[in-house]
């Protein structure tokens, strides 16, 4: 399709691209030699999901990348799914499908913008410099189209930024509210800088929470780049294996998906490691951005006491520091790790629903919910650990 001389398409795999095209867009923060501002939209990451059989047939996540092309050349480019359901997207719509298949309606297939199984903000309507605008404005018009043409009930666009979340809006999406905990570096030296911006009380309990953490008869290793091994991820496909059976029924990612991260994501991971007697039984997975430390997956094979804390939430605010990144996202959900640090922020994500009563429901439904995640923010950064006159200044 066209629109204004910008031609839109669909491709069944990011290889239709190749990396200079894609990255030009994703990621064209990287000239300068630094890193992109997240690692899920590279063509690295992924591409790695799709050859790991984490997405395509029988995942529930068939490839529908989107690119608007102009004289010639591509100026934008989306992940874009077809879904058959609604796991691995955090931002939940189960209650949405059950109302409209309840009225008689076909809620699946869907559409998907998003990275798969990474509850992450990031740009999703990614432009070549200087096409902003223009760009996001043909992939929101074409995925639309394409969505109205093909009889889908609906498309989402889950963790964009806050500017598409109003751009989206402007051009007729449903906006939506969510929240996250993130920790931020508010020019802490050190690890006890931190502490020393928290009440006595919550310093006091962290430093307890490390000490008995640490106190397992071994040592925990920070890994990254060429320090990781391939037998690293035998360990950790195990601790990934016991914590998506217990929380998704089973897990997102293939055991392939880590052989590939090590090949060509290495330099973007930071793991974690507990290891006692020479061998690691927990660990913590994260991803490293140009100023942001992304935790994606913990897991163990053995229970400590307040390791889960110190590997995922302690020692990325450790390795944050001691590598000049200004913030840590610490994944979805968990009012628990308030008292660590991680102060809620809202997120946000872009719906289009293609009935109009049911667009209606929704819109009233996104309007309270948005009401209602602003006034927990609030609340909640109230009684957060730091001291009163740091919380002032943070609002």
């Amino acid at each position: 399709m066209t629109d204004n001389m910008i031609e839109i398409e669909t491709h069944t795999s990011i290889t239709a691209f190749g990396a200079d095209v894609w990255d030009a867009c994703a990621c064209p923060e990287v000239a300068d030699g630094g890193r992109p501002m997240d690692p899920f939209t590279t063509y690295r990451f992924l591409r790695a999901l799709e050859e790991s059989r984490s997405v395509g047939t029988g995942s529930g996540w068939q490839p529908r990348y989107l690119s608007a092309k102009k004289d010639g050349q591509v100026i934008a480019v989306a992940p874009h799914y077809a879904k058959s359901h609604s796991q691995g997207e955090y931002i939940f719509d189960h209650s949405w499908a059950q109302a409209w298949e309840r009225a008689g309606g076909r809620y699946y297939p869907k559409f998907q913008v998003a990275v798969p199984f990474t509850p992450a903000t990031g740009r999703r309507f990614l432009t070549r410099p200087g096409f902003a605008a223009e760009g996001m404005a043909a992939l929101v018009q074409g995925v639309v189209q394409l969505a109205a043409e093909n009889k889908i009930s609906s498309v989402h666009v889950t963790f964009c930024t806050e500017a598409e979340a109003v751009a989206g809006e402007e051009m007729g999406l449903l906006r939506r509210a969510s929240q996250q905990f993130h920790w931020e570096n508010q020019g802490y030296a050190d690890f006890d800088g931190f502490l020393s911006s928290l009440s006595s009380r919550k310093r006091k309990n962290i430093r307890k929470e490390r000490a008995e953490a640490q106190d397992f008869g071994g040592e925990i290793v920070a890994l990254t780049g060429d320090q990781i091994r391939p037998d690293h991820w035998d360990y950790f496909w195990a601790f990934y294996q016991d914590t998506g059976s217990r929380k998704w029924g089973q897990p997102y990612l293939t055991r392939a998906f880590f052989d590939r991260a090590h090949e060509v994501l290495r330099d973007d991971i930071l793991l974690l490691l507990a290891v006692r007697n020479g061998k690691p039984f927990a660990g913590a997975l994260n991803l490293i951005g140009r100023e942001t430390l992304y935790g994606r997956y913990w897991g163990c094979t053995a229970h400590h006491p307040c390791l889960h804390f110190e590997l995922c939430y302690y020692q990325a605010i450790d390795w944050a520091l001691a590598n000049g990144l200004s913030r840590v996202e610490a994944g979805a959900q968990g009012e628990h790790k308030l008292a660590r640090g991680y102060l809620p922020v809202v997120t946000h994500s872009l719906h289009w629903i293609g009935d109009p009563g049911f667009r209606d429901a929704v819109a009233r439904y996104l309007e309270q919910e948005r009401e209602a995640v602003d006034h927990e923010v609030e609340v909640l950064t109230r009684y957060g650990p730091f001291r009163r006159a740091q919380v002032e200044e943070q609002e």
